[in-house]
């Protein structure tokens, strides 16, 4: 039997908006640009679950977040009940409320959207999480007595945090080793203030931490040690969520030209190394008058926007597909344009042009689009004789990261794919070595930060009955 409506609930009211900045301020600070929703907005919004029986937007969570449940809890103004929920299945709300594509996940298969809008979870989470933060002093949840086992976690981005605070609640002693010098991994480095503020980071990083989570920093496994000295130095498995960040080229002439930058580079100056903080820190990143980023997925458009807010007169995202093919998530795509960022679709770069070593122009040429491809997006294919120059000084290459190798080249024993992903089971992360684990961007290449999440709680619940012999306790 269908869930149906419920009396004063569902497609008979609209979905909340979130406020925002406007425009025309936000593009002149890193401030976050959402504002969330205040308690009676929540508390609305919430009103429009079904609380269907089915509960098909639990299966569109990769962390099973009980989602029916914590709206419950906002409806009935119960929003601390509302944070605990979401911690059973969640170590990081804050963050997947902000960052996480729900549109395309639990909101995707809400029943709401099937004749109207879906309810806005991802909202909702943020909501609670910011509530519970809010009131200070969190309540930790309970962690289980010692097993005496010792985990070592290499990476502290959302698979690796995800994997070790879910053992430390299971019991186990966990070390995590990040190689920069501030936890995080991408939610630090790649993603820009005005989408998800450091202090939110650091927050739930110190809750992980509150679990009995120990995480050293500066520690490049591979480097500074391997992976082998940690299992032999006692610890009795490995998680590996080192993530996918070695850039990709485009390898074109000019591209090593001043003035070119990888995203990966532009975001780690402008966020790790706190240039958006000017002039309180003076982070070496050229600040382009008319910069051109290259690529369509969200990294692309938080490239563009931070240099936008750092003084760019005029920024452009070319993307060789049109705008129906772009990875980047809608909202962010809307917000881009609304601060005027500009698209040149169906746009290819052939070359970047220098003067006196300095990026002047780019070449391009126009494209249309063929058949699809192996991605199921149709193939772009050059106009001939369509070529032109754009004037810029200062690209941002955002085309996708590979695998870095320099971990996976120090352990001869851990099977890689074709590609250098280390190639470990779906369903529980484990390797060609038995007791590591991996999961993440490592093994699938670039993806979201929830489906990081989901990779190290299945991890997570496979070590845990590799040390213990006990199915996981949750």
């Amino acid at each position: 039997m269908e869930d149906k409506e419920k009396p004063g609930r569902g497609t008979k009211l609209p979905r909340h908006p979130m406020p925002e900045q406007d425009p025309k301020e936000r593009i002149r600070n890193f401030q976050e640009v959402a504002l969330g929703y205040r308690q009676e907005e929540a508390v609305a919004e919430a009103s429009r679950c079904l609380q269907c029986r089915k509960k098909p937007c639990v299966s569109g969570c990769p962390v099973e977040i009980d989602i029916p449940a914590f709206i419950a809890a906002i409806e009935n103004r119960d929003f601390l009940r509302a944070a605990a929920k979401l911690k059973e299945k969640n170590n990081l709300p804050a963050i997947c409320g902000r960052v996480c594509p729900q549109e395309t996940q639990c909101e995707a298969v809400c029943t709401l959207g099937k004749k109207g809008e879906p309810v806005a979870i991802g909202r909702l989470e943020r909501f609670a999480a910011d509530f519970e933060a809010a009131q200070g002093d969190i309540p930790a949840p309970t962690v289980l007595p010692p097993t005496g086992k010792r985990v070592a976690v290499i990476g502290s981005g959302p698979a690796g945090l995800t994997c070790a605070g879910d053992l430390a609640r299971m019991g186990h002693q966990v070390t995590v080793f990040e190689a920069l010098n501030a936890p995080g991994g991408v939610l630090t480095y790649g993603i820009p203030e005005f989408r998800l503020p450091k202090a939110i980071v650091e927050r739930e990083v110190e809750y992980i931490r509150s679990l009995g989570v120990e995480i050293l920093l500066d520690q490049v496994i591979g480097c500074s040690a391997t992976l082998q000295e940690l299992l032999d130095s006692g610890y009795q498995a490995a998680f590996i969520g080192i993530g996918a960040g070695l850039p990709m080229f485009m390898n074109i002439p000019g591209e090593n030209l001043n003035g070119v930058y990888s995203a990966n580079e532009y975001l780690t100056r402008s966020n790790l190394m706190k240039a958006y903080l000017f002039p309180s820190y003076d982070t070496p990143i050229k600040r382009g008058r008319r910069v051109a980023v290259i690529g369509g997925g969200n990294v692309a458009l938080d490239s563009a926007r931070t240099a936008l807010r750092l003084g760019a007169e005029e920024v452009t995202i070319v993307y060789r597909r049109s705008r129906a093919e772009m990875p980047a998530r809608a909202e962010e795509v809307a917000h881009a344009a609304e601060e005027g960022v500009q698209f040149k679709f169906l746009t290819l770069p052939q070359r970047i042009l220098g003067e006196k070593g300095w990026v002047r122009a780019m070449e391009c040429i126009r494209m249309e689009l063929g058949e699809p491809d192996e991605s199921g997006r149709r193939r772009p294919v050059p106009v001939p004789d369509s070529e032109f120059e754009m004037e810029v000084d200062l690209v941002i290459m955002a085309i996708g990261t590979r695998a870095n190798p320099l971990l996976p080249s120090t352990v001869p024993e851990l099977r890689l794919n074709r590609w250098g992903y280390i190639d470990a089971d779906p369903e529980t992360g484990q390797t060609s070595i038995p007791n590591v684990f991996a999961g993440g961007d490592i093994v699938t290449g670039s993806a979201t930060v929830i489906e990081a999440m989901g990779a190290g709680k299945r991890s997570a619940r496979a070590i845990h009955r590799l040390l213990t012999g006990e199915d996981p306790p949750f």
